[in-house]
């Protein structure tokens, strides 16, 4: 991934270099180059410096590998020929004209393409348990989708009863973008979500001190299960079982397990402790069959998956949805800049896209 990205940065420059006969405004360059590390020396740097043939001196960035856009359209990309259909339609600048420019302007597709041949191929590893897990892609949440390959779901689904997998961070920004990018465009209907919390966070939410979570603290645990609360509420919304588990502490009184289990049950939540930590699979037991028992329990009721909005909304009333369903937002505005960057979107024809 990191090669096909600063390979598209290497065929911009030159191609700038060259004559530019696509009249590049290098002031509206928006592809970065990527490195698969963190170095803040190069979030903002000049290139082109030193003799004519070293290229055209302009502004320029890094990010790291998870944000580059190739990481997301890998993790989207239904096979070969549909990575390189979306790897076509990259936006790497904009012309003089203010018409954007592509990584199939630049021809740059079927390089691209080739080094991304094997790593669109899910990876089959073990626990060390000797359970199969599939690893494949991982792009940012907070930058993109924040999910493993559609591929990589796809065949845990043909190769297992259940199929489990991570999305993202929490289950605002994770789930979120799980149920409305990646579920909506592969098709996928989840049949239960699992959600992790833990009696430390819970009171560390409620005000009590790190060097004092592993004092028993019911009333501390009571003011930070608000926090549980709304993702359970989040998740609710899909229209999807929901089963609340416990990673169990040494610390954790049964007082404070109990509290939480009634709390989420009155919720409409299931609940599960975990102690795979300190247990392996033996710890999950209690959670597997909570899990099971929640699919049951939604397909017998009828319960089917639904997205938070449709597809044919504008840009502005799918982030508005967003920002008061998920994370409790009483309105929103945008800057000036949010607001040019919407009519830009929505004039390139992609307002039906899932935000």
């Amino acid at each position: 991934i990191t090669s096909a990205n600063n390979l598209l940065a290497a065929m911009l420059d030159n191609h700038i270099m060259q004559g530019n006969a696509l009249r590049i405004d290098t002031k509206q360059i928006v592809w970065k180059r990527c490195l698969d590390m963190n170095d803040r020396a190069l979030r903002n740097i000049i290139v082109g410096l030193g003799k004519k043939s070293d290229g055209v001196a302009r502004e320029d960035h890094f990010i790291i590998t998870v944000a580059s856009e190739i990481m997301a359209i890998l993790c989207l990309a239904e096979n070969l020929a549909d990575l390189k259909a979306r790897l076509a339609r990259i936006i790497v600048a904009y012309n003089a004209d203010g018409q954007p420019v592509t990584a199939d302007d630049l021809k740059a597709t079927g390089a691209m393409a080739a080094l991304l041949k094997e790593a669109i191929k899910p990876n089959l590893i073990q626990t060390v348990e000797h359970s199969p897990a599939i690893v494949h892609g991982g792009p940012f949440a907070n930058i993109a989708h924040g999910c493993n390959s559609v591929r990589a779901t796809r065949m845990a689904l043909k190769l297992a009863d259940y199929t489990v997998t991570e999305a993202g961070f929490g289950a605002d920004l994770g789930a979120q973008k799980f149920f409305d990018i990646k579920c909506r465009i592969a098709g996928l209907s989840p049949a239960c979500v699992v959600l992790v919390a833990t009696v430390r966070a819970l009171k560390y939410n409620g005000g009590v001190k790190k060097d004092s979570l592993s004092t028993p603290d019911v009333e501390a645990v009571k003011r930070g299960i608000v926090n549980l609360e709304k993702h359970v509420e989040n998740i609710q919304k899909y229209n999807v079982p929901c089963v609340v588990t416990l990673n169990r502490f040494t610390s954790d009184s049964d007082e404070e397990l109990a509290y939480v289990k009634s709390f989420c049950e009155g919720k409409g939540a299931s609940f599960a402790l975990s102690e795979v930590w300190g247990k392996g699979g033996d710890g999950g037991l209690e959670l597997a069959a909570a899990v099971q028992a929640s699919i049951a329990s939604g397909e017998a009721n009828g319960q089917k998956f639904q997205v938070l909005y449709p597809d044919d909304l504008p840009l502005k009333e799918k982030i508005s949805i967003i920002a008061k369903e998920i994370y409790g937002a009483e309105n929103i505005s945008f800057d000036a800049e949010a607001a040019k960057q919407l009519r830009r979107i929505e004039k390139l024809g992609f307002a039906h896209f899932p935000v």
